[in-house]
């Protein structure tokens, strides 16, 4: 028995070492995963400094009344007073989502999406109107997560609205209702930057990157600058709704983009939804614009709530650590740092913003 014992936990040495480490003339870099050697300061972020709202998730990370009352016990134990669900969905799928977290709407608020049945026919705005409406007596608190990559608003359910851009006149109507609804839009538009770029050793986002990467050879394809344009077109022609643009509006590689947006429109707020490790390698720069802008800013996480989520995230918000890796976690091989935010920032950014956004 000990023998066996013994051989087993040599066989589990070895395994683990090969999973861990690789010689270089057999290494994948999708399987690069640097340990730091830094001896450095390394916090472990057990709660949120302040009171947090999520105002980017969905319905797909909790399906069942087991797994949202799982879910309910991380937020309880990480100080998380609420979660917004973007469930993108309208109809009778929005309907079914709403029953199952209908029970814990003290911990969630549910948003819809727009219906873009039958988009390309006459008169299609005015019932799309009418869904919006009826989602909202439903009990829907807003709209989203609408998206567009490039190729149209694909971010639907059930029926995409491919070609269809979000600044498209015949979303007006739409728009307009929110407002009259006072119902906020949280509005996805490209991607980051490195999904753009070629797929070649250049790239320094590759790792997550090539997973993620566009296809700009297709008809009608918007380029990464054309979506910021989009979004502003539509925050300008609707300044009395509300917009979220979520994940920074994908220019964490440039804040001067987002930060020109967010200091020009009043109507305009951003969320941080899965962007965590796109900020975290430039610490002095995101820490600089998330104060500057510290009140438009929101957080949200766009990731299935699990400890490792919420520690990390927490962790690069509220402390200087540097130089830690989250790879498994997040796709990019960088190395991480936290921004140690003030806080001032922190209570906005946690939940002061969203607080305002959903009073309205």
């Amino acid at each position: 028995m000990k023998l066996t014992r013994l051989f087993s936990s040599l066989l589990l040495l070895i395994v683990t070492q090969v999973s861990f480490s690789q010689d270089l003339d057999s290494l994948l870099l999708k399987n690069y995963r640097p340990r730091s050697v830094y001896n450095i300061p390394v916090s472990r972020v057990e709660r949120a400094k302040f009171p947090v709202t999520d105002m980017h998730s969905h319905n797909s990370y909790a399906k069942s009344v087991d797994e949202i009352k799982a879910w309910i016990g991380l937020m309880d134990q990480y100080g998380i007073d609420k979660v917004v669900i973007l469930t993108q969905s309208t109809g009778a799928r929005f309907d079914s989502i709403y029953k199952v977290y209908s029970p814990y709407l003290n911990r969630f608020e549910l948003w819809c999406g727009f219906d873009y049945t039958g988009y390309q026919e006459p008169g299609w705005g005015a019932v799309a109107v009418k869904e919006l409406e009826r989602c909202v007596k439903v009990g829907a608190r807003g709209v989203g997560e609408l998206g567009d990559k490039g190729l149209g608003e694909v971010f639907s359910e059930p029926v995409p609205g491919y070609g269809m851009h979000p600044d498209d006149q015949r979303l007006q109507p739409l728009y307009q209702k929110c407002a009259e609804l006072k119902i906020p839009v949280s509005i996805h538009v490209a991607d980051p930057i490195w999904m753009y770029e070629p797929m070649d050793s250049t790239n320094d986002g590759l790792m997550n990157a090539y997973k993620w990467r566009l296809d700009k050879t297709k008809p009608g394809f918007r380029g990464h600058e054309e979506m910021i344009k989009t979004l502003e077109n539509v925050v300008r022609s609707n300044p009395k709704t509300t917009f979220i643009a979520c994940h920074l509006a994908n220019s964490e590689n440039d804040f001067s983009v987002l930060g020109r947006l967010l200091s020009t429109y009043s109507n305009l707020y951003t969320d941080l939804g899965a962007h965590f490790a796109e900020i975290a390698p430039i610490p002095r720069a995101s820490a600089a614009f998330l104060e500057k802008h510290a009140d438009k800013v929101v957080y949200g996480t766009d990731y299935h709530p699990t400890k490792i989520e919420y520690e990390t995230t927490f962790r690069i918000l509220q402390t200087a650590d540097e130089h830690f890796y989250a790879t498994e976690h997040f796709g990019y091989h960088w190395p991480l740092h936290g921004l140690n935010l003030s806080d001032s920032a922190l209570k906005k950014i946690y939940g002061g913003n969203a607080l305002k956004i959903l009073k309205k």
